[in-house]
C-alpha cells in the first residue's frame, strides 16, 4: 500500500492545529505523513503519486470535543461546513472537491476530521482533542506503507 497522511491545520489556533500534531507523531511511527499549513490549494500537490491518503484536520459542528469523525472522500463529498476554515479559506473541503473536479483523486483518500473546541489564538491542543487524536496515532500507526 503507497500510503501518505497529511495533517492539515493552524498550529497556531489550539486543537486547529491536531493535523499536524498527528502528522508528528505517525513520522515518528515510520509512517509517510506530511504537514500542511497553507490553504486548501496546496493539498493535491502532497498526495499527487500515493495511492492511498489520509487527510486530518480539526472540525467545528457541534459535535462533543474530541468526536473524531471519517468521510470516504472517493465515494461522496467531504461536509464543507463542518471543517474549520478562518485560517485557510480555500480549506480541505474545497481542495478535495476541486481535485474530484480535475479527476486528481487518489484511489483512496480517507479524510478524519477532530472535533475542536477552542480555535483562539495559541499554542496546544485541548486534553479531550489530544486524546483523540493520540488514539487515533495509535490505531494508524499499525498500518505499515508497503
Amino acid at each position: 500500500m503507497n500510503l501518505r497522511v497529511v495533517g492539515f491545520g493552524n498550529r497556531w489556533r489550539h486543537d486547529d492545529g491536531v493535523g499536524l500534531w498527528m502528522a508528528r507523531r505517525l513520522r515518528d511511527a515510520g509512517i509517510v505523513a506530511l504537514e500542511h499549513e497553507g490553504d486548501g490549494a496546496g493539498l493535491m500537490d502532497l498526495w499527487q503519486g500515493a495511492a492511498s491518503v489520509v487527510l486530518i484536520d480539526a472540525t467545528r459542528s457541534g459535535f462533543p470535543a474530541g468526536t473524531v469523525r471519517r468521510f470516504d472522500a472517493v465515494a461522496a463529498p467531504v461536509p464543507s461546513g463542518c471543517f474549520f476554515c478562518s485560517s485557510h479559506q480555500f480549506g480541505l473541503a474545497e481542495a478535495v472537491e476541486t481535485a474530484r473536479v480535475l479527476g486528481r483523486l487518489p484511489e483512496r483518500l480517507e479524510v478524519i476530521g477532530i472535533e475542536g473546541v477552542d480555535f483562539t489564538p495559541g499554542e496546544g491542543l485541548t486534553v479531550a482533542v489530544e486524546q483523540s487524536a493520540l488514539e487515533l496515532v495509535l490505531s494508524i500507526g499499525h498500518i505499515r506503507p508497503a
